[in-house]
């Protein structure tokens, strides 16, 4: 990561839709909560301040773990944190109440990909968890950040991630990168079948 977070074309200070449907979800304060893609993401410190007391971040890039746990300095310790792909890691069994993934599935752009991603999906989420997931809509472009998306509508997002998964709600949302790029992202949540 060689640009500073607030610079990133993903990043918001806050995630307000997050936010406030983890908060109608009502989980307890040690529901078991892991964000997928979240390094350099602030859901963490918003996570914390509001008293989440299992949480668990899972980034690709060692630097940006490196830097929340710097920004979050002694609250860091009380955050599990995995460097790894979410296509190859190994997580835990049925130990999820709530996934949330902004922005990393859209970057899964090979079918075998998105496999490896749901497979670790069904192996970690509770039945009866939920997920939380923020993807480039159709009318998005075609990359972010200089890699190629995949572009999701309610429907394909959720044939992608198959039966298993029942949806809840659904919003679009247009983000203004930082340097002023409109990216149209589709939010989704549904609730693994019990």
């Amino acid at each position: 990561m060689n640009k500073p977070a607030e610079k990133l074309g993903w990043y918001e200070p806050h995630l307000q839709i997050s936010l406030k449907w983890i908060k109608e979800l009502g989980l307890s304060k040690d529901a078991s909560i892991i964000d997928v893609g979240g390094g350099a993401s602030t859901l963490i410190d918003d996570l914390l301040l509001d008293n989440n007391t299992a949480v668990t971040v899972l980034d690709l890039s060692g630097k940006a773990l490196s830097a929340a746990k710097a920004r979050l300095d002694i609250r860091a310790k009380t955050v599990t944190w995995l460097t790894g792909d979410i296509t190859s890691i190994d997580l835990p069994e049925g130990y999820y109440d709530l996934w949330h993934d902004r922005a990393v599935f859209h970057f899964l752009t090979s079918p075998g990909q998105r496999e490896q991603y749901r497979k670790n999906l069904l192996k970690a989420l509770k039945p009866g968890g939920y997920l939380i997931i923020g993807t480039f809509a159709p009318e998005a472009p075609p990359k972010c950040s200089g890699l190629p998306v995949q572009r999701y509508s309610v429907e394909q997002l959720q044939n992608s991630l198959g039966d298993e998964f029942e949806l809840q709600q659904h919003l679009k949302e247009l983000h203004v990168t930082p340097g002023g790029v409109d990216q149209m992202y589709l939010y989704c949540q549904f609730r693994r079948k019990i």
